[in-house]
């Protein structure tokens, strides 16, 4: 063990002091740092994946090109279909607000989740929106991962997951973003998305 007296140990303090990880971890700092400047922002374009995507007749594979393509599109994401706020808050407001999304014109609504297309299907019927919302099945959670908002759940049994958020998507690119904060459902209801097209 080095032991450090007067001067020596003065200019140690002042040393430790002065760093920016002073009472943090170094990689987890970096690991922030690296994750804020690969999640997707306003002005990006969509990154091109397949979906899976259910309807009343069976599963299609559907790109991100088909889904967003030449319209605008308003798009939310869950941790998990039949999850409690996902299923009594999240998914019911774009179906009750659907109307006057359009009325803003919003052209079709979208909900993913890192959920193969079978719990996404019998969980679209459950809430009775085939026709209404489109199911975008991200079993892998690749498309979770493309754009930085993957989240770790394992802590919860649920492996990885997506983070809860809501976009607008004109022609493949975002034009609006809004990502929850940890377990919080606020900016990601279609009422405030509603309020940002005003």
């Amino acid at each position: 063990m080095l032991l450090l007296c007067g001067a020596g140990r003065k200019r140690a303090l002042a040393s430790a002091a002065r760093s920016p990880y002073i009472g943090r971890d170094k990689g987890a700092a970096k690991a922030h740092e690296a994750m804020e400047n690969k999640m997707i922002k306003v002005g990006d374009p969509l990154p091109e994946v397949k979906f899976n995507v259910p309807g009343p007749d069976g599963a299609q594979q559907l790109s991100t090109a088909d889904v967003f393509g030449g319209k605008t599109v308003a798009l939310f994401a869950v941790p998990g279909a039949f999850t409690p706020t996902c299923s009594v808050k999240h998914l019911p407001s774009f179906k009750e607000k659907a109307a006057e999304l359009k009325a803003k014109g919003v052209e079709a609504i979208a909900c993913t989740s890192v959920n193969d297309q079978f719990v996404m299907g019998a969980w679209a019927k459950d809430q009775g929106v085939f026709g209404q919302i489109t199911m975008l099945a991200d079993g892998s959670g690749e498309f979770a991962k493309a754009i930085g908002l993957d989240a770790d759940f394992s802590k919860f049994g649920m492996g990885l997951r997506s983070k809860r958020y809501s976009m607008i998507v004109k022609d493949g690119v975002v034009t609006h973003l809004n990502v929850e904060d940890g377990g919080e459902y606020k900016v990601s209801s279609a009422e405030y998305l509603l309020g940002q097209l005003s």
